[in-house]
This record gives C-alpha cells, sequence and structure tokens, in this order.
C-alpha cells in the first residue's frame, strides 16, 4: 500500500476516533492489511501485532453490566487478499486453571472457558458468523439468525474450514486463527463490517464483551455489535467451491419381521459453490445421514407430536432463512420431513431415500435475501410409498434498521422418478403461501412478529389458513410479551410441523427481576403467564395459569419454584399414560394444579446436575415427576452424564395408572482433538424398548470424518434384539 494511502487510512482513524469520542462515545474496530501471510503458530510474534491498533478496554457483561472486566482481554484484526487474521490476548487476574468440557469441536456453555469472534458482514445487525477458541485450542464455529435472540439462535452445527492456534502463559492466554475468506459470505468491495467479541473466564464466573452488552439481553445479541473499518476493501478472489464426497456402508437386521440388509455400499457427496460474493449453492447427491447423532428420548405425556431440531448439514447454512417463518407451534417449513415418509402397510414413519438435493441461499443486495430448494426422494414400491418433490422459496426484505418482511411457499408434488420414466399425480400436492413482518427495534427493546399463512391442497378445506401476532418488550428489570395465534380447521402444510389445528390461542406473560447488592445472588424475580386456547365449536379447551419465581446466583447456579392451574378440554379419546390402558373420553374436561421447582447447579464444577420436579392433580388422578440431568468431567478428555426422567402417575379404573422411567446414560470420550468416542444407551419403559447407540469418530482432516456407528434396540424384558444396524461412513472437505 503506498504512503498516500497509508497517510489517508492515517487520517480516517483519527476522523473516526474524533468523532467517536466527540459524538457518540462509541469506537470502532480496524483490520490493518497485510503483504506476507502470517505464520500460524499461536506465537504473536510477527509486526502486525505490535502494540498499537488492539481492540481493548472489554466491558463486564456478567455478574455486572456496569463495570469493566476484571479480566481483560484484547483483540487485532489484519487481513489480505486471501485471509483474516485474528490475534487475543485473555489476560487473568492470578495463576488459574482452565475449563474445557472436551476436546470435541463445537464445545458450548458458560461454563467453558473461550474467546468468541463475531462477524456481521452485512451490517444487518440480525445475522452473523461466529468463530471461537478455547485456551486448549479447541475450536468452534457457528451461525447466528434472528438477531441472537435466545440460545437457539446460535447454530454451532454448521462446519467450515478455518485454522486457530492457542498458547498458555503465565498471567494470560493468546490465540491466533486465520479464517478464509472464502468460508464467509459478504459483498464484495465491501470496507466495513459489523463486529464484537466476547470472552467467558470459568475461574471469576465472568463474562465480558468488547461491545457493552445489557445483561437482560443474551450475550451472542448482534444488536449491539461495532462497525469494523478495513484498511482496503475487500475482494474475494478464490473460486469458493468445495466438494465433499462420500462412501458408506451399511448392514442392519430386523428381528421383529424376520429381515435382514446385506452390507450395502453407497456413493454420494455434497458440494458448496459460492455465487458471488453472498449466494451460496449447496448441492446433495444420494445424501448419507449417518453421522447425526440419535435424538434423546423424552417421555411423552402430551396429547401432540414432539419437535425435534434439524440437525443435517445440509440444512443448516442460511436455515434460518427457511426455518424462522411461522411460530413454534405452526412452522410451515421444517425441514425433517424431507427423508421421512409413511410405511402404508404398518402406518409407520420411515426413513425415505433422498435421490438429489439443490438450495441456493444468502444476499442478494445488503437488504435482500432469498433461499430457493428442490429436493427429490425416492419411489418405495415395497412400503407403499411413492416418490415426492419438494420445492421452497423464502424472500426476505430488510426494513428499518434491524427488521424484515419475508414470503414463503412451499410445495409438495407427489412425481415418482426411476431410469425409465417420470410419474406425476396432478392431484397429490401440498402448498403453502405466507407472508411475514419481523419486528426488531435499534436498541433490540422491542421484537414482534406478525403473520399470515394458507395451505392449497387438491381437496378444498374449510378455513386452511393461520395468522399471528406477537409483540416482546424487555429492558433492565421488566419484560412482557403477548401473543394471539389463530390456525384454522383446514390449515395442513404437510411440509411444516403443526401439532394441532383448530383453535385461536391468547398468551401473555410478565416478569420483573431485581439486582441485588450480594455476593451470592445475583437476580431474583417473579413471572405470571396465561394460555387460553378455545375454538368456535367447542369453546375454551385448554387454560394455563403459571406464576414462577427465580433466582440466580453468582456461581451460574439457578433455582425457582411455581405454581400452575390447568383446565383441559379433551376433543378425542385419550389415554393419559400412552400405555394401551382405557382412553379418557373425548368430551370430557378437567381442571388440575401442579407446584414445580427446578435447580441447576455450578455448571463450572466437575460434578454439575439439575433436577427439576413435579407434583399435583393429572386429569382424575395425580402425578409426581422428577427429572434430572447429572453430568461428571473428568479433564478434557471424559464426559459421563445421565438423564433420568420418572413419573408416577396413579389414575383411577378403568384408566391405567402407570411407573414411566427414561433413563440414558451416556459417556462421550475425547482421546485427542480428532479421536472421538460417544455412546448413549436409553431405556424407554413408555414404549419398552433399550436403545444403544455408540459412534467412533475419526476426523483425520479439517472437516473431514470416518465414522462407525452401531444402534441396537432390545426388548427390556428379554434382552431380545428388535433392530440392529451397523454404519461405516468416510467424506473428505475439499476445497478448490
Amino acid at each position: 500500500m503506498g504512503y498516500l494511502s497509508r497517510l489517508l487510512f492515517a487520517f480516517a482513524l483519527v476522523f473516526c476516533a474524533f468523532n467517536t469520542i466527540v459524538i457518540s462515545q462509541e469506537l470502532n474496530a480496524f483490520a490493518f492489511k497485510v503483504d506476507e501471510p502470517i505464520f500460524l503458530d499461536g506465537i504473536l510474534d510477527e509486526e502486525i501485532w505490535g502494540p498499537d491498533g488492539w481492540n481493548e478496554n472489554f466491558t463486564q457483561y456478567f455478574p455486572y453490566d456496569t463495570s469493566a472486566a476484571a479480566a481483560q482481554s484484547r483483540v487485532k484484526i489484519a487481513f489480505d487478499d486471501d485471509n483474516l487474521y485474528i490475534a487475543a490476548i485473555m489476560e487473568n487476574t492470578g495463576p488459574r486453571k482452565y475449563v474445557s468440557t472436551s476436546l470435541r469441536r463445537d464445545y458450548r456453555g458458560e461454563q467453558n472457558d473461550g474467546i468468541s469472534f463475531v462477524f456481521d458482514t452485512f451490517n444487518d445487525k440480525t445475522n452473523a458468523f461466529q468463530f471461537g477458541i478455547n485456551p486448549y485450542g479447541v475450536q468452534r464455529e457457528a451461525l447466528l439468525a434472528n438477531g441472537g435472540a435466545r440460545s437457539e439462535d446460535l447454530n454451532l452445527a454448521w462446519d467450515n474450514k478455518w485454522y486457530a492456534r492457542a498458547s498458555v502463559h503465565e498471567n494470560h492466554w493468546q490465540v491466533e486463527a486465520i479464517i478464509p475468506l472464502s468460508t464467509i459470505r459478504f459483498k464484495d468491495g465491501a470496507q466495513n463490517w459489523n463486529v464484537n467479541f466476547y470472552r467467558i473466564d470459568s475461574h471469576l464466573g465472568e463474562r465480558s464483551s468488547w461491545t457493552p452488552i445489557p445483561r437482560n439481553f443474551p450475550i451472542i445479541s448482534t444488536a449491539f455489535s461495532r462497525p469494523l473499518i478495513f484498511e482496503e476493501p475487500l475482494k474475494k478472489n478464490s473460486a469458493n467451491i468445495s466438494l465433499i464426497p462420500f462412501i458408506a456402508g451399511r448392514t442392519a437386521q430386523n428381528f421383529l419381521d424376520g429381515t435382514s440388509e446385506s452390507f450395502t455400499p453407497a456413493v454420494g457427496g455434497d458440494a458448496k459453490v459460492g455465487i458471488g460474493p453472498a449466494l451460496n449453492l449447496d448441492l446433495t447427491f444420494n445424501p448419507d445421514f449417518s453421522q447425526v447423532e440419535v435424538d434423546q428420548q423424552v417421555t411423552n405425556l402430551d396429547r401432540f407430536e414432539i419437535f425435534f431440531p434439524e440437525r443435517r448439514q445440509f440444512f443448516l447454512e442460511n436455515g434460518d432463512l427457511f426455518a424462522s417463518f411461522g411460530h413454534p407451534l405452526a412452522r410451515p417449513f421444517f425441514s425433517r420431513r424431507i427423508g421421512v415418509d409413511r410405511d402404508s402397510a404398518t402406518g409407520q414413519n420411515v426413513q425415505n431415500k433422498i435421490i438429489y438435493g439443490a438450495r441456493l441461499s444468502g444476499k442478494v443486495t445488503d437488504d435482500w435475501r432469498v433461499g430457493l430448494m428442490n429436493m427429490q426422494t425416492a419411489t418405495d414400491e415395497d412400503r407403499g410409498i411413492s416418490g415426492k418433490n419438494f420445492s421452497v422459496l423464502a424472500v426476505q426484505k430488510k426494513v428499518f434498521s434491524r427488521s424484515n418482511v419475508g414470503f414463503i411457499f412451499v410445495d409438495r408434488e407427489s412425481l415418482a422418478l426411476d431410469e425409465y420414466q417420470s410419474l406425476f399425480n396432478p392431484n397429490e400436492f401440498n402448498r403453502m403461501l405466507g407472508m411475514e413482518y419481523n419486528l426488531a427495534s435499534e436498541d433490540n427493546r422491542w421484537t414482534g412478529k406478525a403473520l399470515y399463512h394458507r395451505t392449497f391442497e387438491s381437496a378444498e378445506k374449510e378455513d386452511p389458513r393461520t395468522l399471528n401476532a406477537y409483540i416482546l418488550y424487555s429492558d433492565l428489570h421488566w419484560s412482557w410479551s403477548a401473543s394471539y395465534l389463530d390456525i384454522g380447521a383446514g390449515y395442513n402444510p404437510e411440509v411444516g410441523f403443526v401439532p394441532r389445528v383448530d383453535y385461536k390461542r391468547f398468551n401473555p406473560d410478565l416478569s420483573y427481576r431485581f439486582f441485588p447488592k450480594s455476593k451470592f445472588i445475583n437476580s431474583h424475580g417473579p413471572q405470571i403467564e396465561y394460555e387460553l386456547r378455545w375454538n368456535e365449536t367447542l369453546g375454551n379447551t385448554d387454560r394455563d395459569i403459571g406464576i414462577e419465581y427465580e433466582v440466580r446466583f453468582q456461581s451460574l447456579a439457578q433455582f425457582s419454584v411455581g405454581y400452575t392451574s390447568s383446565y383441559v378440554y379433551l376433543f378425542d379419546d385419550f389415554d393419559p399414560t400412552r400405555t394401551g390402558g382405557e382412553p379418557l373420553l373425548a368430551g370430557t374436561d378437567y381442571t388440575v394444579s401442579r407446584f414445580t421447582f427446578n435447580y441447576r447447579s455450578n455448571p463450572r464444577q466437575a460434578f454439575n446436575f439439575g433436577i427439576r420436579g413435579e407434583a399435583g392433580e393429572y386429569f382424575t388422578g395425580d402425578i409426581a415427576t422428577i427429572r434430572s440431568d447429572l453430568a461428571w468431567r473428568i479433564g478434557y478428555t471424559a464426559n459421563i452424564g445421565m438423564n433420568f426422567s420418572y413419573n408416577r402417575i396413579r389414575l383411577p379404573e378403568p384408566q391405567n395408572s402407570a411407573d414411566l422411567l427414561l433413563v440414558g446414560p451416556r459417556i462421550d470420550l475425547t482421546f485427542t482433538k480428532s479421536l472421538f468416542w460417544t455412546t448413549f444407551i436409553q431405556y424407554n419403559n413408555q414404549i419398552e424398548n433399550i436403545n444403544v447407540n455408540t459412534r467412533l469418530q475419526w476426523r483425520f482432516a479439517p472437516v473431514s470424518d470416518f465414522f462407525l456407528v452401531y444402534t441396537d434396540n432390545y426388548f427390556p424384558d428379554t434382552f431380545n434384539s428388535k433392530q440392529r444396524s451397523l454404519v461405516l461412513k468416510l467424506n473428505y472437505w475439499l476445497n478448490i
């Protein structure tokens, strides 16, 4: 870079600093151009990591948000034509040990030491990329969506290639990282992003961030990020193409129907292609999702279907663009519907082979996001399943500072493909059309949503629509929300998740937080919530009034007690224990009340636990419930856990009483940062099943893995096997 350019950049630094001090008291971060690539070793001996230009003065987020961090940190950013370079120094207040729950990539939890870098590359303060590393060099990468309003908006299932090293010193630990610019989507020629950095210090129980974040919002909130200004405009010089081929093999036995599947090899793969600087094309052919962990079972005492989140890598990047539409009780698109169909002989949901998939998603301009997906499943004549084609179009337009309007269209067609012909049934389709407005104020105090969706099928249905209006206000002490949801009787998005239709729902809540000056208690306060459901035919069908008081301790432990009064009307026959007993009859109604308590111990301790209890009335009888999860951390090489759930239900005859037990021990061994072994056992007497899932994973190259997965299901009384399978898979991530 020439002398004049450097002089102008220096002037820009001074000008921005002057404006920061005089006008807004706000600081910017700066990224400095380097001429030579930085050697990655975790030792900050390059000239660029000299004493000037560091982003420092971190502010405490927890336990307080009004003072400087006790353990200070500083971060510096550089770049060249191909990479982003990051250096970070995390100081300590004295000698100490660090906490890492394991050596497995994508650690999570406030008990882990770590530093995280959040890059909002399109300056919308809504979506961002996050990269993190802990003192032992364990990395994590994630996608942030919806402004980081909830912990669920941080998606650590996303994978990509980047490189980092950490080194531990007497009074600090430090990080050096290289993030290829091809890993990140951004506007070509951009000269500024939004950025924030935050640190978790397990020794002090402190969380701190470079940009101050009020503690009533999540630390991952993107609303408070500040500008990152690059010394020169950024350009993408690489082709930005990744190929991820795999080879796999599977053998299985089903002892229930006396069938077996001989060892079956499979070949397929994914591809990620950058279309311009901000769009990504994901392609998959004959995909295999064997590396996905088994879902954690739950005891289902509800009358409706249970939601399990998506974990398959193909669906994750920009996944919020498709999945954030709708309401948690009325999702118009749920990607786990793809690849699952109903066996016509047994009526059970079974896995259905996906032939191919294509997904184009990302930014078109600073204000417009677009997502387009098409996937095709195979015909399975033995199970009476015809192939289906799934298409989704999602569009978002940014309005105001952080809000957006959105449009979504979902289409499922009966389209069977084979090597001879294409069979299309024009009378078998399901389509959904929806519009939404998502509110997010600049200061993050106001968030909300308004939506209208409608489904279309070959047979006309009465009232095939849903609408929702939601508003949330949150400041340091007060938080309140109100939601109105109206789901029509004919609303039927078959590629969505809607456990129940034909009702209206009104759901307000109100809470207040006290922040005492205490060495033990961080905050405490009450919350009251009301939920009412009704429809035009039956009137009120459900009502819940809940009161809770929660205490959060400085140690990160939490405790709460609560009381709930509920009214339930049964519009279908229902077996309260789901054990095949005499059901309660449709048309009957029940008013019940219960007391609850919940305790979560300090997660920084090597042994920690959570326990939740509930006792009270249950339909015509009583229920007592204990749920717990135990965790024992042995250094960073072993995590031994146990999920436990016991429901003692006592009902008068002719209904069944039941003792429902769910036990799930889990052993997670991380021998190195590239070799892992996980075993998960689940005993569920509600469905009379013992499930064993054990998985060996060898990460032999960055984002490239070998998996060996064994799964078995047993009858608990005899230990005779029901079904078992063995899967081998090898995938390799190749950047072109």
